[in-house]
């Protein structure tokens, strides 16, 4: 990754085809990178292992960042890279696109994990605060040691693995 690294450091003004096909398999190779990194993000997600896909964070945002400045290479190199290297221009278009469909399907399974953790810490919310009354004897009358009773008051189980 050194070479495709100070290629897309650097400013490199696209004068020939070998330059074209360098620039253009630099941001191919950091692009495969951080798809393989959001897809190994996205199935620890969704089988809930959180604290091991969050591991993936620094190396993800410095490869997001290694991409980003080879898309702007590209940009600035569009007019030769269509003519130099059309070919490989259109394998980066479609790669950029199903990269796409990966950061899509990393969303869904995000905010799916979300709303999950949000309706478990809602649920054992209100689980914890409901008051515990004896049913058919009045609004007055509560179940065991005075006001601060809670029916079926138990341990309250945390997975600390979330």
């Amino acid at each position: 990754m050194s070479a495709a690294r100070r290629i897309l450091d650097e400013r490199p003004r696209i004068a020939s085809v070998l330059d074209a096909q360098a620039l253009v398999e630099a941001v191919l190779e950091a692009l495969a990178a951080l798809s393989h990194l959001v897809g190994e993000e996205t199935e620890l997600v969704r089988i809930g292992r959180l604290p091991e896909a969050m591991t993936r964070e620094p190396r993800k945002a410095e490869l997001a960042g290694v991409y980003m400045r080879g898309v702007e290479q590209v940009k600035l190199n569009a007019v030769a890279l269509a003519r130099f290297a059309p070919e490989q221009v259109r394998r980066l278009k479609a790669a950029h696109l199903d990269f796409q469909g990966l950061i899509e399907t990393n969303q869904i399974v995000l905010a799916t994990a979300r709303a999950v953790s949000e309706s478990i810490v809602r649920d054992l919310a209100a689980d914890a605060n409901r008051p515990a009354r004896a049913a058919g004897y009045g609004p007055t009358v509560t179940v065991g040691a005075g006001a601060f009773a809670r029916a079926n008051a138990g341990p309250l189980v945390v997975s600390r693995r979330l």
